[in-house]
């Protein structure tokens, strides 16, 4: 069987979002934001066309992921942390006795601890292995998503297919 990766980091594979590190119960960074870059690497294999997808498509499952987060304050939806109240037009965060207010539609809440680079590759990760087209999903032996904050820092999450899923 030949195997290949695809590199797929486009630079329109991105977004600007602000947020902050939660670092106890009582610690976080202030409030910032990252232009945030994205690429993501599908090994596979090569059937006998010579082709193992039109690229378009992971582009584009890649692409509505940022474009969802793209200019959104991200908060951890699931952090111990945190009181999150919405009443449709707002979003109260409480963290420490402190209160922000923003406004709703500026506003994303995420499924996960924190709003770090590991953990958005994780859910980039997990999102695309969702999304993935049932015809590609036999071909595809692995995927990694990397998510850099900046030049230098990023954080890298990989799956690979076991042998119980070939």
């Amino acid at each position: 069987m030949r195997l290949v990766e695809v590199d797929l980091s486009k630079e329109r594979m991105k977004f600007s979002a602000g947020h902050f590190t939660i670092f106890s119960a009582t610690e976080r960074e202030n409030l910032h934001g990252h232009n945030f870059t994205v690429g993501a690497i599908f090994t596979t294999a090569i059937p006998d066309r010579g082709l193992a997808c039109d690229y378009a498509v992971l582009k584009k499952y890649v692409q509505a992921i940022c474009d969802r987060l793209d200019e959104k304050v991200l908060l951890a939806g699931r952090s111990p942390h945190l009181e999150i109240a919405e009443d449709g037009r707002q979003v109260r965060i409480r963290f420490a006795g402190e209160e922000m207010v923003l406004p709703a539609h500026d506003v994303y809440r995420l499924p996960i601890a924190n709003v770090t680079i590991e953990e958005l590759s994780m859910l980039f990760l997990s999102e695309l292995l969702e999304s993935l087209p049932g015809e590609l999903r036999p071909l595809i032996r692995s995927v990694s998503v990397r998510i850099s904050s900046g030049p230098g820092q990023g954080a890298t999450s990989r799956w690979e297919r076991t042998d119980a899923e070939r």
